[in-house]
Formats: structure tokens, C-alpha cells, sequence
């Protein structure tokens, strides 16, 4: 019987997991039934685990092997959205919602798990498994990537359920797939004084106009075109009323890239013009730059190695050519310290209505993804050695 096969016979359970937890969604740093759900279930498996991070575990299925290590990831944090699908695993916690399938990751990889613990003899690799808290809020990976559990790792991989590849396909490609995302904050400080008398103030408000449309200029302007970016501003907080100049405007963004050098150069860029043309006013300037996740680069041989495992099983027309997004994953920061690569497992379904945006309240999947994501995690941790 094949790894395939042997997964499909394990749809029930995968799906009534996935739903569980879809059901039940909680937030990053607050995924405390969810840890509990993954440690009953390896406890069940005879598989050693660790909590660690507060909410994250790291599981080990040791063999005699004891390089190389493998390690394979799936986040488990929800998003605040209040799910509008009638559905019967819809959310049953307020203002959160599994909006981008990290309820999938969970559930298959604890498919994984399984499937591997029967096959730990014909294993020739030591593989670890992360189970990562808050990743829609950046920090999760940062936190578990310092874990010396970790130190050990020769690879990682990590895989996605995404809405944009039909299920069926995987989208797996070397070189850069997600992009750095960094925050940032200004804040303008001028005088205030009456609206009618503007001789005697320093309009933070003006101010603030002039260093967004100066900042815009950036990427379009201090970029190459040969290299891309985007910076964003995404919130305007300021003044008090109609008939009073405002002393105070806060501002906060966002920059997104694929390249280090590129990333330096906004956040210094952005530093620069906006306190000179504060200044040209008369006001003051702060920024706060926050280096939130790095790009995600998926390096040549592990891309290989996922990439042999999905046409072993699924054939060399089951790759789907995406293009790289400027949406961000922390999983970058495992990508610092351990090579690996980064799947999308296609989840789309047009003909069921499983094609609603990540992060969308009514998101959702089609469940053959689940048998998809944790056939290929399975033939890879199987193929490691062998060839």
C-alpha cells in the first residue's frame, strides 16, 4: 500500500482533527486547547514531545539515524475574524476564525506523525516536528527558531494550504516566495493652536501629508527597478476637532521586500525623509522601525527534495507555476539558522466554493488538501537517504 493510500485510509481522522480545531479556534500566544490537542494525540502515539514557548511543542521520532535531522512545521494560531461560513465546524469562539488554514497544518502534520511512528523502521533520518504558535502576529517563529532543540536540524520544511492553487497542485520553487515584512511608526509633532489661526502653529496634519507623499517616492525613486518593494500606510491617528490645529499625528505602515539590501535601504530611506521634511516644517519627528520577519527564500536542494517528493507521488504535472507574494511568514526566521524550503499545497476547489481569500471570513478549503499536505510531508521524511 502507498504512503497515499495509507493517508487516505486516515481521512476520517484527519478531517474530524482539522474541523476540531477550526471549530475551535484561538489566537497567537493563547493556543492552549490546541497544545493540549497535539500532546493527547502524541501521547497516544508514543511519540516524545516537548511544550515549549508557552504554547508552541517540538516532537521527535528518533532513529538510529542520528543525522539527518529533519524538521517539519505547522503553525496553529487563528485569526480575530468572525467566520460567516454556515458551515457545521464553523467557529464557535467570537471574533476568531482559522481564516488561513493553519487548522490544516496542525491537522496533517499530526497525520504525518502517525504515519511516520508506523514507519519509524524504514526511516533513515531523525525527523523533529514544530508545532508553532502566533504566526499571524510574527512572532512565534523568531521565538522558536532560538530553541536549542533546534541546533540539531540539517533541514526544515514547511507547507501551506493555499486558496490560490487548485487542489491537486503544489506550487514549490527555489529562490524567494514570501517577502520580508517589517511595521513601522511616525509620529509628527507640532504645535497646536486655533483653526483660524494658523500663524501660530505647526500643523502636525500637514506635516504628516507631506512626509506620506514624500515616502511614496521611495521605491519608485531610491529603488531600483530591477528589484521590488512596497511600502504602505495603513493607519492616520490625529487631531481633536474641526476648529483645532492638531500638535500630534501618529502613522503606522508597513515595508515589504525580497531582498536584505532593499529592506535596509527603505527603512533608512524612510528615517531619513521623514525627519527632514518634519524638520522643513519645524516639527519634530519619531520613527519606530520594527524588523518583524525575514523573506522567505526556499534554498536549491531542499526545494529539490520537496519537489521529488510531489511528482514521485502526484507527477511532474501536479506543479503549479505561482508567482512569489509580497505577503509575508515567519517561517523565514527558521530559514536563518536551518536550509529548508516552503510548499503551497493547493486547496482551491471553484465547483464547492472553497476559493474565498486567506483572511477572508468566509475562507475555507477543500479537504483533499489535507491528504495532499501530509502525503508529501510523509514522502519526504521517507525518501531522506534513499536516494
Amino acid at each position: 500500500m502507498s504512503i497515499y493510500e495509507e493517508i487516505r485510509q486516515e481521512k476520517d481522522r484527519l478531517v474530524q482533527i482539522r474541523r476540531d480545531l477550526h471549530a475551535h479556534p484561538e489566537l497567537g500566544w493563547k493556543e492552549f486547547r490546541t497544545q493540549e490537542i497535539i500532546c493527547k494525540e502524541l501521547e497516544s502515539l508514543q511519540i516524545p514531545y516537548e511544550k515549549v514557548c508557552k504554547t508552541g511543542v517540538i516532537a521527535v521520532i528518533k532513529t538510529e539515524y542520528d543525522h539527518p535531522v529533519i524538521a517539519l512545521r505547522a503553525d496553529m494560531d487563528a485569526l480575530p475574524i468572525e467566520e460567516k461560513n454556515d458551515v457545521k465546524y464553523a467557529s464557535e469562539t467570537p471574533h476568531c476564525m482559522h481564516a488561513c488554514g493553519h487548522d490544516c497544518h496542525v491537522a496533517w502534520l499530526l497525520t504525518v506523525a502517525r504515519i511516520l511512528k508506523k514507519h519509524s523502521a524504514e526511516l533513515r533520518c531523525t525527523v523533529k516536528f514544530i508545532f508553532q504558535p502566533a504566526e499571524e502576529i510574527i512572532e512565534g517563529a523568531r521565538e522558536m527558531s532560538k530553541l536549542s532543540q533546534l541546533d540539531d536540524v540539517d533541514h526544515i520544511f514547511g507547507a501551506h494550504a493555499w486558496i490560490e492553487v487548485p487542489v491537486g497542485k503544489f506550487s514549490i520553487q527555489e529562490g524567494p516566495r514570501f517577502a520580508s515584512a517589517d511595521n513601522f511608526t511616525i509620529k509628527i509633532k507640532g504645535q497646536s493652536a486655533h483653526g483660524a489661526q494658523p500663524q501660530d502653529a505647526i500643523d502636525a496634519i500637514v506635516v504628516a501629508g507631506g512626509v506620506i507623499q514624500a515616502i511614496q517616492s521611495i521605491v519608485s525613486r531610491s529603488i531600483s527597478p530591477l528589484d521590488s518593494g512596497v511600502v504602505t500606510i495603513g493607519t492616520m491617528n490625529g487631531g481633536s476637532s474641526s476648529n483645532i490645529i492638531a500638535d500630534e499625528v501618529e502613522m503606522t505602515g508597513t515595508v515589504r521586500c525580497f531582498n536584505l539590501d532593499v529592506q535596509n535601504q527603505i527603512e533608512e530611506k524612510i528615517r531619513e525623509i521623514s525627519n527632514k521634511v518634519a524638520s522643513a516644517y519645524g516639527a519634530k519627528c519619531e520613527v519606530q522601525y520594527i524588523r518583524c520577519t525575514p523573506a522567505v527564500i526556499n534554498q536549491p536542494f531542499e526545494t529539490a527534495m520537496l519537489k521529488n517528493a510531489i511528482t514521485k507521488v502526484f507527477g511532474n504535472d501536479s506543479i503549479y507555476s505561482l508567482e512569489k507574494t509580497m505577503g509575508g511568514e515567519d517561517f523565514a526566521w527558521f530559514l536563518q539558522k536551518i536550509p529548508g524550503s516552503y510548499v503551497r499545497v493547493g486547496a482551491r476547489n471553484e465547483n464547492t466554493g472553497k476559493c474565498w481569500p486567506h483572511h477572508s471570513n468566509r475562507f475555507d478549503i477543500d479537504e483533499e488538501a489535507l491528504i495532499n499536505g501530509a502525503t508529501i510531508l510523509c514522502e519526504l521524511a521517507l525518501s531522506v537517504g534513499k536516494e
